[in-house]
């Protein structure tokens, strides 16, 4: 995952029998995907408000470039975190639409586990596989 769920959750447990992607399942996953973006956004208001207060001019070089490298990686973060954002957003927007559990290639079911691994997963693991497998050919 590109940043983990730090906060902890229960994990959902299915009763016998029970439909797949129902709205008990439906509001469990939007509530770790809205917790998720809380706490990433309390993060990045977080790291905005660090870096204004360290904002210091060094008159050494050396220790102006390593506070510069230091923003420059805190921003990168960020960065990838107002991604996953967007992620998360689309991914509640796929809860709401009823997309949200089926792998968008083939449309069978992610599963349950997968979900709460990756809640923002939009593939089957057979389809990441298959995908995984041609990034790596291309890359060669």
């Amino acid at each position: 995952m590109s940043a983990e769920i730090h906060k902890q959750f229960i994990p959902y447990e299915p009763k016998a029998g029970e439909e797949y992607m129902n709205p008990q399942q439906h509001a469990h996953f939007r509530k770790i995907l809205e917790d998720w973006k809380a706490e990433l956004s309390q993060d990045i208001d977080r790291t905005v408000h660090t870096m204004q207060d360290e904002a210091t001019l060094f008159a050494d070089p050396n220790d102006r470039a390593s506070q510069e490298s230091d923003m420059a990686l805190e921003l990168r973060n960020r960065d990838r975190e107002r991604k996953l954002i967007k992620k998360i957003d689309e991914t509640i927007a796929n809860i709401e639409s009823g997309d949200y559990g089926y792998c968008e290639s083939c449309g069978v079911e992610i599963g349950l586990k997968r979900l709460e691994a990756r809640p923002t997963a939009t593939l089957c693991i057979d389809c990441k596989t298959l995908d995984e497998l041609r990034e790596k050919q291309v890359a060669k």
